[in-house]
């Protein structure tokens, strides 16, 4: 759960029913058709309640998406980088490729072009944060050997995310475990310097 300065007073049963709402809302009709007033109604909230604890549709999905993407990417630590980094991969390829997490991020993304608040929220709440989760574990694998000191942490990251992203956005077709087991080998392999 995203921690916001008013998260203190909102109700847990009813905070589940506005997200499952809204989720289940951008599947129905599609993101660009998913209002506050809409997602009140099939909450059984009023719109105060959801502009009290979020300030926009966009923020409302964000919250959903980023709690289902933490669930389904953990950062285990296997002892094996490669395979810890493609179950990761995996968990986000899956959770982009079906509806509604995919729709919703792909309309969330849409919005941050006009969005200043809400491409500041993403930022602070999803990307920043797992950004730091993935060189935490990059660290971890490079203190134990698997990566050479050195290597440029958060370009690896950038190169691990970048492709996945990329095809989620042009909806090019969904990677496969070996497309996912091809990217990670590549971007280890980038990480070694020459010899190593």
């Amino acid at each position: 759960m995203i921690t916001s300065p008013s998260s203190v007073r909102r109700s847990e049963r009813s905070r589940r029913a506005i997200l499952r709402s809204a989720l289940d809302l951008c599947t129905e009709r599609g993101y660009g058709h998913v209002t506050i007033e809409a997602i009140a109604a099939d909450a059984g909230v009023s719109k105060k309640t959801i502009y009290r604890w979020w300030p926009s549709k966009g923020a409302v999905l964000l919250e959903a998406f980023t709690d289902a993407l933490i669930d389904a990417t953990p950062f285990t630590d296997t002892g094996d980088i490669g395979a810890d980094l493609r179950s990761h991969v995996a968990g986000a390829v899956k959770l982009l490729s079906v509806p509604p997490f995919g729709p919703a991020y792909a309309g969330i993304l849409s919005e941050l072009h006009h969005d200043d608040l809400l491409a500041q929220q993403l930022r602070e709440q999803l990307v920043d944060p797992r950004v730091e989760e993935a060189i935490g574990r990059l660290r971890s694998a490079q203190d134990q050997g698997q990566i050479p000191p050195g290597a440029d942490l958060p370009l690896a990251v950038e190169m691990l995310y970048g492709p996945v992203y990329y095809r989620h956005v042009l909806r090019k077709p969904v990677q496969d475990e070996e497309t996912i087991a091809t990217l990670v080998d590549h971007v280890l392999r980038s990480l070694r310097a020459p010899g190593y």
